[in-house]
């Protein structure tokens, strides 16, 4: 799909980058059609020899070019920017928030009425093209305006669409987990080298095992119990790691970690911003 509209990011960080260098990567949007802006010069001098963007410092500027608004922005300070851009937005234009645990509700009050909304919740993969993203079209959204969206978004990796009361488990399990694989990664790799492997032999082993292991459960669509029982032979060494990994509550503390995550982004939503 190719997107003929002018899509404005307000905050040119690493997501806004990864959409820059991912849309223009897949041809759905050239850069003439792409505006980022950032406080930060260096921001906005390095998209700009790079990609080749339109670029500044005038957030309303940007509003009132873009086709698409995309609110590229921390949740803290995300009421200061729609409210700054309010007035600029163009009357049929698509915004998109990726601000964590923000609703669209609360956003649409700083939005002139009938804004039309979508929630997206990206993660950090998404720079190298394998990220997952959440959707949640507001009120009011059409479907081609879903669309333009999932094409944004699937320009960086897989997009799914789900209820907003959902949007917290989400940043909790796939926008913060790539946080926690890394943790693991390093885990094996501190593992390896306990026993005596190179560090750096040691983090290619455990990168890639990860890598593979999630690969194989993409792309055989089993689950990955079944998968697991295949490595673990009776009396073998891998049921033996998992009666380790299992008496150190791995599961129980993963899970832990998703609901608090959830619960931090919930508090996001309701925090007072000044």
């Amino acid at each position: 799909m190719t997107i003929a509209k002018q899509i404005a990011i307000v905050g040119a960080g690493n997501m806004a980058e990864a959409l820059v260098a991912g849309m223009i990567t897949s041809g759905i949007a050239k850069p003439e059609q792409l505006y980022a802006t950032d406080i930060l010069p260096e921001r906005r001098t390095h998209l700009l020899s790079r990609y080749g963007i339109k670029t500044g410092a005038d957030n309303g500027e940007a509003a009132a070019w873009g086709d698409v608004l995309i609110l590229a922005v921390e949740p803290q300070i995300i009421d200061e920017v729609a409210q700054l851009t309010a007035q600029s937005i163009k009357k049929d234009a698509l915004i998109i928030s990726v601000a964590a645990g923000y609703p669209i509700r609360s956003l649409a009050r700083h939005l002139p009425p009938g804004a039309r909304i979508i929630r997206a919740m990206p993660n950090t993969p998404s720079s190298v093209g394998t990220g997952v993203t959440a959707l949640t079209p507001g009120p009011g959204v059409t479907k081609e305006e879903t669309e333009t969206a999932e094409a944004i978004f699937k320009s960086v990796g897989t997009v799914v669409t789900i209820e907003e009361r959902l949007m917290d488990a989400v940043t909790g399990l796939s926008g913060s987990g790539p946080a926690y694989v890394y943790l693991i990664i390093e885990a094996l790799a501190d593992g390896g080298v306990k026993m005596g492997l190179p560090r750096q032999t040691a983090q290619l082993l455990a990168t890639q095992t990860v890598l593979g292991a999630a690969r194989m459960v993409v792309e055989s669509g089993e689950h990955p119990a079944v998968l697991k029982d295949r490595v673990a032979s009776p009396g073998g060494t891998t049921i033996a790691g998992l009666h380790q990994l299992e008496e150190g509550r791995l599961r129980a503390t993963l899970i832990n970690a998703v609901e608090a995550a959830c619960q931090r982004s919930k508090e996001l939503g309701t925090e007072p911003r000044g």
